[in-house]
């Protein structure tokens, strides 16, 4: 698509800030007024549409989709998105350990316990932890107690919050994404421990680092989000 705009600006609106193509108001892919709770992310939002030059590519705009997301699919289903992220509690990446006494393991132990014990103490919750690949329920009264958190949420961090898990595989992660101060890459290192363990056993592939490489890139970018909103 040609670029059809030659100024980019913010507005203040009811709820926000909005950003303003010319004297058109930009609105999300539902049609919905796309108005950014802080000026942060308003403006990472016209950053977007500044950077394109004389062709639009539709690739480079991942806040902008994410904020779509969540107010045309978070804000008008939150319970199906608690729901959802919810899953990735009951099914916790850093919860399924390597054999104990595994190289893998010990590395699991030194990497993920430090994150899940830090994210059960803030959340005042119990997980369990396999050494297994088997299934294994969780407890109830800590799945309850992680969506009445989730359900605190405002649609922006949920939606935030739900990327993030699904990209890891894990609520803890996301979760931590929440933290002051948290450290993204090492969140995303954490989430591809074992992927990353048998690649140097066995080699890196071309294709399987491409698609890596995407889901770091989004990785980075949920948690961008979150920052912009002030977590």
């Amino acid at each position: 698509m040609k670029r059809f705009y030659d100024d980019v600006t913010l507005q203040e609106t009811s709820g926000g800030w909005q950003v303003v193509l010319d004297d058109r108001a930009v609105k999300t892919q539902g049609a919905t007024p796309q108005i950014a709770p802080t000026q942060a992310l308003a403006e990472a939002l016209a950053a977007e549409w500044k950077r394109q030059g004389e062709t639009i590519d539709g690739r480079s705009f991942p806040l902008r989709d994410l904020t779509d997301f969540t107010l045309d699919r978070v804000a008008t289903a939150a319970d199906d998105t608690v729901g959802k992220t919810l899953a990735f509690a009951r099914t916790d990446t850093l919860c399924y350990r390597a054999d104990p006494g595994t190289a893998l393991s010990r590395q699991q132990n030194a990497l993920w316990e430090p994150l899940l014990t830090d994210f059960e103490g803030r959340e005042n919750i119990a997980l369990i932890r396999v050494a297994s690949i088997v299934h294994t329920e969780q407890p109830e009264a800590s799945i309850d107690a992680l969506r009445s958190r989730l359900e605190t949420f405002s649609a922006f961090t949920l939606a935030g919050v739900f990327t993030l898990a699904s990209l890891s595989a894990s609520m803890c992660i996301a979760m931590a994404a929440l933290e002051d101060g948290a450290d993204a890459e090492m969140l995303w290192n954490a989430a591809n421990l074992e992927e990353d363990s048998q690649a140097e056993l066995w080699g890196r592939d071309a294709e399987a680092e491409a698609a890596r490489e995407e889901k770091r890139a989004a990785f980075l970018k949920a948690n961008e989000f979150l920052e912009l909103l002030g977590r």
